[in-house]
């Protein structure tokens, strides 16, 4: 398994759960990098305004000064700066929320990294019944993956917990979902802060998802990084050697008590777990 930090370039999330932020998205950038290769993570995970701001910030040159990797991009500035969703009641919002995420997986394949699908999931409400919900979440998967293969790459669905979300909040029931509509190019992110609330035992539900698991968020019960909460990380990394997983261990943690402190307990979580399950070469 690999390591892989936050870097957040949104300034409305500068409250959110990421490691690394900046007074620019340059700054968080530059920083973001130059603490993670120096703390040895292998990569980093990018919060993006979006496809634009990708191109124009150099990630490709930032990456190769530090000898990092791109882990993966979130998507969830659509739904944090534009509201956009997936499962809204207008036609032309999941519209626009589909284009934004296409343009992403452009950026990102570039890189060789896949984009999650989290807060622009949406939910079902109103007009929107939890049957026209998944409906709409099933078409955009379908053609989001397609597109995610059609440039090498897989794309990541993200169940939240139920005060974020009313569609999938267990990776089990997430995984029946996309077994059962036959959609493809689509694997789990299954962060450990959501399924600590959600889950009877994480550790069975990500052995239940088998190959399904695409991507991990390695927090702690409290959305503080590893260590710091009541997650038993040991049978977690059981899990994930059971099923083969080979991915990353990322944090999407609160820079607490700050983000120096916050990655390195990190990184030193992940170095911990290598006699239970080795690291991979990436």
């Amino acid at each position: 398994m690999k390591s892989a930090v936050t870097v957040c370039l949104v300034s409305e999330a500068r409250q959110g759960p990421f490691v690394f932020h900046g007074a620019s998205p340059a700054e968080a950038l530059h920083v973001g990098c130059r603490r993670a290769a120096e703390l040895g993570f292998d990569a980093v995970e990018v919060f993006p305004t979006g496809a634009e701001q990708l191109a124009d910030c150099d990630l490709a040159g930032r990456l190769a000064d530090h000898g990092l990797r791109l882990a993966a991009v979130g998507s969830g500035a659509g739904w944090v700066r534009h509201k956009l969703s997936l499962t809204h009641g207008d036609a032309r919002i999941r519209t626009e929320a589909r284009d934004f995420i296409e343009l992403l997986i452009n950026i990102a394949a570039d890189h060789g990294a896949p984009v999650i699908i989290g807060s622009m999931q949406g939910r079902h409400e109103g007009e929107v019944s939890r049957a026209d919900a998944l409906e709409h979440l099933a078409a955009a998967l379908h053609h989001l993956g397609r597109h995610a293969a059609g440039r090498g790459q897989t794309l990541l669905y993200e169940p939240l917990n139920r005060y974020e979300t009313n569609l999938f909040t267990q990776v089990g029931e997430a995984a029946s979902f996309l077994r059962g509509r036959g959609i493809h190019h689509v694997k789990l992110l299954c962060d450990l802060f959501h399924m600590n609330i959600e889950e009877a035992d994480p550790a069975a539900a990500l052995v239940a998802c088998g190959d399904l698991v695409g991507h991990v968020h390695w927090a702690d019960s409290n959305r503080r990084a590893m260590g710091s909460g009541h997650t038993a990380a040991a049978p977690i990394a059981l899990a994930l050697r059971h099923i083969g997983y080979a991915g990353y261990l990322s944090a999407e943690v609160f820079p607490l008590p700050d983000a120096d402190t916050a990655a390195g307990m990190t990184i030193d979580s992940i170095r911990a777990l290598d006699t239970i399950a080795p690291r991979s070469t990436p």
